[in-house]
């Protein structure tokens, strides 16, 4: 078994990612990101692995990891991804995402570009746009995708201040019935989601069940021996039973579908096409 090195930060450590090697380089994996969570203060770290000639007579350090540098982070450290070979993406539990831009030449890391809202709560229950954790980032140049507790998912790219396109407005729970789910999302789509219907197993994950239905399968382990009246519908798990349905409600897809609410049978819910919709008959 290869020697393992393990070096104390005083940091808990939330997440660690390789710098990417350069398509088509044959340079060796050296240097890696880190990231910190439940610390008095945070930080987004740069370190590496190679050979800093400091191996003595005493019991050396070749092969030890280094920092190179850190920079102060602002929450914690949700999800971490390198943009490319010089910028890393971080995202936040303050809602915030910061792409940190290296500078080899004096070994530091700075902001390059911040989006210090990306994630936030709005509506009855909570103050006026808290912020919500972001709580995952991917990245594929120039683009940015990010999620959040919010249920948003943001599009961002790295030379612009605002987000592309956001999508996943609302959710709500029908309140008598939490089988029942309703979506509605800037794209322009209002979604039921419905997790009791019981259909023929499938072959595939997802399927089309007509022209607006598609249904989708669990993948949550098994729970055995509790009693499926117990369990929600979201956690069932008998793969020839566990079945979600989902119908689009709107007849045509129209701008962002930006409010809805739920009572009953009847549906409402608000667009940017200056149009209400209302159903009376949910479950007809």
């Amino acid at each position: 078994m290869e020697e393992i090195y393990a070096k104390f930060v005083s940091q808990k450590i939330s997440k660690t990612r390789w710098r990417p090697v350069p398509p088509g380089s044959l340079q060796t994996v050296e240097t890696f990101a880190t990231g910190s969570w439940d610390n008095e203060e945070n930080y987004v770290s740069l370190w590496s692995i190679g050979d800093f000639g400091n191996l003595d007579s005493d019991g050396g350090f070749e092969g030890d990891h280094q920092l190179l540098c850190d920079i102060r982070h602002h929450g914690d450290v949700m999800d971490l991804q390198f943009f490319d070979q010089e910028r890393i993406v971080a995202a936040s539990s303050t809602g915030c995402v910061t792409v940190f831009l290296h500078h080899p030449n004096n070994q530091t890391l700075s902001v390059s570009q911040q989006w210090t809202r990306a994630h936030y709560h709005t509506g009855p229950g909570s103050p006026s746009c808290s912020s919500a954790p972001c709580t995952g980032v991917v990245c594929s140049n120039p683009e940015i995708v990010t999620v959040g507790e919010d249920g948003r998912i943001n599009l961002f790219r790295a030379d612009h201040k605002e987000a592309i396109r956001t999508i996943v407005w609302e959710v709500h729970f029908h309140p008598s019935n939490p089988d029942h789910l309703f979506t509605c999302s800037e794209d322009g789509s209002l979604w039921h989601w419905d997790a009791c219907t019981d259909v023929p197993e499938k072959s595939s994950l997802f399927h089309q069940g007509g022209r607006n239905s598609t249904f989708l399968s669990h993948s949550i382990s098994n729970q055995a021996n509790v009693h499926q009246s117990l369990i929600s519908s979201w956690l069932i798990t008998d793969p020839a039973k566990d079945r979600i349905e989902i119908t689009s409600l709107l007849p045509n897809r129209t701008l962002s579908v930006n409010s809805l609410d739920v009572l009953g049978p009847c549906l409402v819910c608000g667009t940017d096409a200056e149009a209400i919709y209302v159903t009376r008959q949910l479950f007809s």
